[in-house]
């Protein structure tokens, strides 16, 4: 680095000499030779640090990551959006006679099932009817499988299946919605 200054200056130093000689014809040697001694000067003297060197522009940051449970959020906002699912489930059905509330869940389950085969497809853990009788083997899935009532010993196990239980064999959630994922369905003003 040093060696590349003083060569570079030495250079320039002979350019200026050289113009100084041919400018004043006869010129003393202080015209010739202080380029030489300036360069060697300016050479010798540290560094200082420059501009640090350009940079390429950062990638712009990726877009900040959804929060945890933000798939469910997003599937109960279509159950919401389809079929009303959150107004039916959070609403006092008390005050209703029972076939006012049967002709409403129509409704509601039809769109609530629409929007839940379009996003996940199910299969029942155990295949058998409930209320029928079935044996669990040793090394079932306790995650899968619970076993209720007086439950002792080890397996096989008899009883009586009660719910067949789900289990899911494809799901696409929704994509984030460009939105804040806990709004599950916004509010809704009629301007009159």
């Amino acid at each position: 680095m040093l060696l590349t200054r003083l060569l570079l200056a030495l250079v320039l130093a002979a350019a200026v000499a050289a113009g100084n000689f041919l400018v004043a014809g006869d010129a003393p040697a202080w015209r010739v030779g202080a380029p030489f001694a300036l360069a060697v000067v300016v050479a010798l003297l540290p560094s200082r640090p420059g501009a640090p060197p350009a940079r390429e522009p950062a990638a712009p940051p990726p877009p900040p990551a959804e929060p945890p449970g933000t798939e469910a959020l997003g599937l109960l906002g279509l159950l919401q959006e389809q079929g009303r699912f959150v107004d039916f489930v959070t609403e006092d059905l008390a005050p209703y006679p029972d076939e006012q509330i049967g002709a409403a869940v129509r409704g509601i389950h039809e769109g609530c099932r629409k929007a839940l085969d379009e996003r996940v497809a199910l299969e029942p853990v155990l295949r058998a009817a409930e209320g029928e009788m079935v044996t669990i083997e040793g090394g079932f899935d306790p995650a899968a499988i619970r076993l209720t009532g007086n439950v002792g010993g080890g397996p096989p196990f008899r009883g009586v299946l009660r719910h067949a239980g789900w289990r899911a064999t494809r799901a696409t959630f929704p994509a984030g919605r460009g939105r804040d994922p806990h709004i599950i369905a916004p509010a809704e003003v009629e301007i009159a």
